[in-house]
């Protein structure tokens, strides 16, 4: 049995967020305009894709980003709504294919494919010598 068995195309989720000063490309970057960066719609794009196939997915297993292939269109200020759009275009083996879009509006700011992997957490965290964070004490 796959983790993927109840994962189908057409499965779709999406991630709403208003631009903030911290997810703007001057930010980041000195000199550049305050405008949103494609990383940040680049994340929330993978945030709505993981989202749209994570409930159908057994426990233990979550989904990672393993391939992006995007484009931004159009600049979106501060205090503008994105709306980034997964949906499944592809279940294989192992992986998850999914069209990503992202929307300001009625205007369409960016698009293209984003791939997850299913991995088993606690496998996964083995193999890779994921150590847990030690709880803050005071």
């Amino acid at each position: 049995m796959s983790p993927l068995d109840q994962v189908t195309v057409g499965m779709t989720a999406e991630k709403k967020a208003t631009v903030t000063a911290e997810m703007t490309v001057g930010h980041v970057v000195p000199g550049m305009p305050a405008v949103y960066g494609t990383p940040t719609m680049i994340l929330h794009m993978e945030m709505a894709a993981g989202s749209a196939i994570q409930p159908s997915l057994p426990a233990g297993y979550v989904s990672v980003g393993m391939m992006v292939n995007i484009r931004h269109l159009a600049a979106t200020p501060i205090g503008r709504t994105v709306r980034a759009i997964a949906r499944v275009a592809r279940v294989e083996e192992r992986s998850v294919l999914f069209e990503v879009e992202a929307w300001d509006g009625a205007r369409k700011i960016g698009d293209g494919t984003h791939r997850r992997g299913v991995v088993n957490v606690a496998e996964f965290e083995r193999r890779f010598s994921v150590k847990k964070p030690e709880p803050a004490t005071s």
